[in-house]
């Protein structure tokens, strides 16, 4: 069964400014995800749109958002990808999920959120610690606004506190990462194949 996924990097720099080790956290993932039949289109650089703050899936003029909206639930597989940034998922992430909070006045006939049936994973980097309390931001507000999440659906990274090296700049891969890289997109591509061959009652 033919199953996509739509990346999506909540880094605070646009595209032009500077690379980007969220970029680098999601092509990991996307190497592992093609592995296992899974198309993975253009990443889209959130901070390159102009998302207007809301909770609807249309602020109105100007807004990017529905067209963003578009993609990621035109895909099976979401992979949610943002930096630490004090601790936290940053604000360009935080911002997304609150316009995800619109799915929980479109369900349909069954009480569906337009998000049912879609699997989310998280990329994560950072020079500080946080990760895992960024991942449980991310999952519980994914999962509020109707998406599921698989076994082991984070894979991160994070420097050592304080220090100036990003994962981007790294000679070598962390061992681990690639491993949890492998076990995520594996996990998520095969609880998305069988969502997809038979979605949720409501």
């Amino acid at each position: 069964m033919a199953l996509s996924a739509c990346a999506i990097n909540c880094s605070l720099a646009k595209s032009s400014a500077r690379k980007s080790s969220t970029d680098a956290m999601i092509e990991v993932l996307g190497e592992h995800f093609t592995n296992h039949g899974v198309t993975v289109g253009e990443t889209i650089r959130v901070v390159d749109h102009d998302v207007l703050p809301g909770v609807s899936s249309d602020e109105g003029e100007g807004d990017e958002w529905p067209a963003i909206r578009e993609r990621i639930l035109a895909a099976d597989i979401l992979v949610f990808g943002t930096p630490i940034w004090m601790g936290q998922a940053s604000s360009v992430a935080k911002r997304v999920l609150e316009r995800m909070d619109a799915f929980l006045s479109e369900t349909d006939e069954a009480g569906r959120m337009p998000s049912y049936g879609k699997v989310a994973v998280a990329a994560i980097v950072g020079n500080e610690d946080g990760a895992h309390w960024v991942s449980s931001q991310l999952f519980q507000s994914l999962n509020d606004t109707g998406w599921t999440i698989p076994a082991v659906a984070a894979c991160y990274w994070v420097g050592e506190a304080m220090h100036a090296t990003d994962f981007k700049d790294l000679e070598h891969r962390p061992r681990k990462v690639t491993q949890t890289a492998e076990m995520v997109a594996s996990n998520a591509a095969h609880l998305a194949g069988l969502l997809k061959a038979d979605p949720y009652p409501g």
